[in-house]
């Protein structure tokens, strides 16, 4: 009977060894490799759901994030949608606050200034003690391009919307304008042709036309020359340029900033785009 305890317990006392030993394995080998003996299918680091392995990622600020594995792994679809997104919201933004009194006026990387084949005059009437009437041409203009500007948003979203980006992926990894430079040398000459005619009805509704044509009449008597100049033409440029110097600091601001990534596709291309 004596034998009988004295065995059993050597046999409870071995499988309980046994287990901690191969507790001590497990524990050893999911430190060194990351691998749980109990959960081979998950891994250290890496969080799996619905067959999607997605890997935690920090962010500037220090928290956790997810971002895409690689560039690779996006099509040129989802690259040229998010490259899209991002301009769209430029050209929103963007409008929205050139649209305001002093949007331009009193912005200096957008702000219109006289002509220049026309800055002679504004040397001139200052000469005479006008410039006064130089001041307020210039400021017209100005008034003149923040009115007109509301209507460039739906004409910028139809050439972003109809536009074909032929190398997406270039693009995304260029420069922090990149996509914004590639909108301008694909839209240019539609934009100006469709938003000229809004200009020349900004520059009558806010008197810019008026005061332009006082403006270089008094120059033409006072030296006997005769100067003309198709402000439409110039103003309508410079709105339009104005549009994209604000487009391309929202892209580079979505670049740069994964805050501004607002959207789920914005995140995933241009999350992708940190990786480069």
């Amino acid at each position: 009977m004596r034998k009988s305890i004295l065995f059993a317990a050597g046999l409870l006392f071995s499988v309980s060894t046994q287990a901690q030993l191969l507790d001590i394995i497990k524990s050893t080998v999911k430190n060194k490799t990351g691998v749980d003996l109990d959960n081979p299918v998950k891994t250290k680091g890496t969080t799996t759901t619905n067959s999607t392995t997605i890997t935690p990622t920090n962010t500037s600020n220090g928290s956790s994030t997810t971002s895409p594995v690689n560039l690779g792994s996006l099509t040129s679809t989802q690259i040229s949608s998010g490259l899209k997104e991002a301009l769209n919201i430029g050209v929103t933004d963007g409008v929205k606050k050139l649209a305001l009194t002093d949007g331009f006026f009193k912005n200096e990387a957008v702000k219109i200034l006289m002509p220049e084949k026309l800055r002679k005059i504004d040397t001139t009437l200052r000469s005479i003690g006008m410039g006064s009437l130089a001041d307020e041409g210039v400021k017209l203009l100005n008034r003149a391009a923040e009115d007109a500007v509301t209507e460039a948003a739906p004409i910028f979203t139809n050439a972003i919307t109809s536009m074909t980006i032929t190398d997406a992926k270039n693009i995304l990894l260029g420069t922090d304008n990149a996509a914004t430079n590639y909108l301008q040398s694909k839209t240019q000459s539609q934009l100006f042709t469709a938003f000229q005619p809004k200009v020349k009805a900004s520059l009558g509704k806010v008197g810019a036309d008026t005061v332009w044509k006082n403006l270089i009449s008094k120059y033409n008597t006072f030296t006997g020359q005769s100067v003309t100049t198709d402000l439409n033409e110039y103003v309508t440029t410079e709105t339009i340029n104005g549009v994209f110097k604000m487009v391309a600091q929202k892209e580079s601001g979505i670049r740069n900033t994964p805050a501004m990534r607002t959207t789920s596709i914005l995140q995933t291309v241009f999350g992708a785009q940190d990786k480069k």
